[in-house]
């Protein structure tokens, strides 16, 4: 059973920056594309980001974002490490949500949700 633990969260003003992190148990991380995800109270989880397996271009990995985080957040992976991490730079209030890690939309399998890490951005 894959774990996921996500860390890095906190309290910041508007304008500022995190970086989250996201430990994954077990030896099949490399081969998954990872997301970023995040739920904000009274609304659906969302994804915020991808980041492929694999080098897919003489410029490194493929990566997504979605229209709201597009200039402010860098997903980036270290298989090396299982981790794969999300720097959030800009922050605004409305990015106040817990974030999660798992596998990227369309994936084979999706694992248990980890228990988030709360992301709280005041204006």
């Amino acid at each position: 059973q894959v774990q996921l633990v996500e860390s890095g969260g906190g309290l910041v003003q508007a304008g500022g920056s995190l970086r989250l992190s996201c430990v994954a148990s077990g030896d099949m991380f490399r081969f998954n594309a990872m997301g970023w995800y995040r739920q904000a109270p009274g609304k659906q989880r969302e994804l915020v980001a991808s980041i492929t397996s694999m080098v897919v271009t003489s410029t490194g990995r493929t990566t997504n974002y979605a229209d709201s985080v597009k200039g402010r957040f860098t997903i980036s992976r270290d298989n090396a490490k299982n981790t794969v991490y999300l720097q959030m730079n800009s922050l605004k209030p409305e990015d106040t949500a817990v974030y999660y890690c798992n596998t990227a939309p369309g994936s084979h399998y999706t694992y248990a949700w980890g228990q988030g890490t709360q992301v709280t951005v005041s204006s």
